[in-house]
């Protein structure tokens, strides 16, 4: 079972104080369940490669620099603001849930036409030693402190038009990262790993979830006004394999989170994981849960609530998403009619729309803009 995650070490102090005032706090309030004119809207990955504008800015910058570099990062987050400006409203942070295991001490690139490549991958439990942790004077805050700039500068830049977001990979989806060294059809490396090395797998797991939550930290302090976790690669567990490689590290990462920073809407996004819907619910602090397009919202709904009315004093659990993001291929009255279907099977309770994964390279940006007007006009017709 994994172990407490110790406290971050001292840590550069960011003054909120001087923040712009929020406001648009739609966002906000959704996720803290709190009843809405409307849902709120924004997309997973919506600063990224379907924007020209983004795409200039990578013709001279690799990826990994455009992270590291907190004047780029914020410029990239602001992209999509500016091109909706009244129709986004929620803004998060340009990254990559592999600056972890860079921070950790493995090389990542981005391969152009690839992804994600780890040319030294974990392949035995030995591996572990390369690891740079706690134990050895590791600080989340000192080697990911670009992030923390960035969300600064960000926040300024925003100057109170939407709340700003920040997140992380998940332990199991950095884990599969970090063995496989890049993506996978069948995740066999990572899989094996849990099988044969349960115990070297756990310790893997709890310095990731360690670092994780003291990032997210790290974020708020800097100026993020709500957090998201990706466990991207949920789906590639069985239910029994969920519950013990990825649901304690989620719960572990949302309850220190939650302790340090009571007040900021946390969300879990753990894609394919279906299954786990009413775990998520009752043995996690995450405030709202994000589901992929394969679930059903009002089947979806109705499973957490019966959950939580066994688990008194949970306040509700705010549900995001999920429309499919290739329906953006779609012409436009496919894809007005698939977005108002969505809304209404979400209900008119708190509800933040979202696609039910991210936005891809090849996306007209003005299909999303059909999807975010569709939203704002058929989830406030609902209300």
């Amino acid at each position: 079972m994994p172990s407490e995650i110790p406290d971050a070490q001292a840590a550069p102090n960011y003054d909120l104080a001087t923040m712009p005032a929020l406001r648009n706090d739609l966002y906000l309030r959704a996720a803290r369940g709190e009843a809405t004119e409307r849902a709120p809207v924004w997309c997973m990955r919506q600063a990224g490669r379907y924007l020209p504008e983004f795409r200039a800015i990578r013709v001279e910058n690799e990826f990994f620099r455009v992270c590291r570099t907190p004047a780029l990062a914020t410029e990239v987050t602001m992209q999509p603001i500016r091109r909706y400006p009244e129709l986004l409203d929620a803004a998060i942070i340009f990254s990559d849930i592999l600056v972890i295991p860079q921070a950790m001490g493995l090389q990542v690139e981005m391969v152009p036409g690839k992804g994600p490549h780890l040319p030294e991958p974990l392949r035995e439990p030995r591996d572990l030693a390369r690891l740079v942790d706690q134990c050895r004077g590791f600080s989340a805050d000192r080697e990911l402190d670009y992030v923390y700039k960035a969300i600064t500068n960000t926040r300024h830049a925003l100057a109170g038009h939407v709340p700003l977001l920040g997140f992380v990979g998940a332990p199991w989806t950095l884990m599969a990262y970090m063995v496989e060294g890049g993506g996978s059809k069948t995740f066999a490396e990572a899989k094996a790993w849990l099988f044969r090395h349960p115990q070297a797998a756990h310790e893997l797991l709890r310095r990731i979830a360690a670092v994780a939550a003291e990032f997210l930290v790290g974020q708020v302090r800097a100026g993020a006004q709500a957090l998201q976790v990706f466990e991207s690669w949920a789906g590639e567990l069985s239910p029994r394999d969920f519950s013990e490689f990825s649901l304690p590290y989620l719960a572990q990462i949302a309850a220190h989170v939650k302790q340090r920073c009571p007040d900021v809407p946390l969300t879990v996004f753990a894609k394919g994981a279906h299954y786990a819907l009413e775990q998520l619910a009752t043995e996690t602090a995450f405030d709202v849960i994000s589901i992929d397009w394969t679930v059903n919202p009002a089947e979806a709904r109705a499973r957490v609530d019966r959950a939580l009315r066994g688990a008194p004093g949970r306040r509700r659990v705010v549900l995001q998403g999920n429309l499919d993001p290739t329906l953006l291929f779609a012409d436009e009255d496919t894809l007005r009619r698939r977005t108002a279907e969505m809304c209404t099977a979400f209900g008119g309770g708190p509800h933040i729309a979202n696609l039910g994964h991210g936005m891809m390279p090849s996306h007209d940006p003005e299909r999303l803009r059909v999807f975010l007007e569709t939203v704002h006009k058929a989830s406030r017709a609902l209300r």
